[in-house]
């Protein structure tokens, strides 16, 4: 269950935690740092205070996914991992002993689609196990 913590993928970890549910699997909610974000930048104390922000959100948005599951009875995991967010969700993923990955999209479209990529998209198209992608309910305005 990668997870950025947004709005848009809580429905997602609700969809994950009930997969898991009913399967009698657990969760391994993985939060990436994001490199590209700070990759190419000298190590200053500015950049530091961006890594160390970035590392709380991550835990922010894996302890969110953790306590969701144990308040449903399923076992979960929190992972942080460093690096650019579809390759290392691919790498977790081959590594892993995963049956299934579950995440959220912004589902976004056109031009935004063009300039973001898709991490979810990536993840559909090169992961060596199933996907499942939970289209959050809510509305993204562009």
């Amino acid at each position: 269950m990668p997870t950025d913590g947004s709005e848009f993928t809580k429905f997602a970890v609700d969809t994950a935690i009930e997969l898991a549910e009913l399967s009698g699997g657990k969760v391994t909610a993985l939060f990436v740092l994001d490199k590209s974000i700070y990759a190419n930048s000298p190590m200053d104390t500015a950049l530091i205070n961006v890594y160390d922000t970035l590392e709380k959100e991550g835990r922010y948005a894996t302890s969110y996914v953790v306590e969701k599951a144990k308040t449903a009875g399923v076992e979960a995991e929190e992972k942080l991992a460093e690096g650019v967010p579809a390759k290392v969700i691919l790498q977790e993923a081959e590594a892993g002993e995963y049956d299934v990955i579950v995440m959220g999209t912004l589902g976004r479209t056109g031009i935004s689609k063009l300039l973001m990529g898709s991490v979810a998209e990536k993840i559909v198209q090169n992961a060596k196990c199933p996907v499942m992608v939970a289209k959050s309910p809510i509305v993204s305005k562009e």
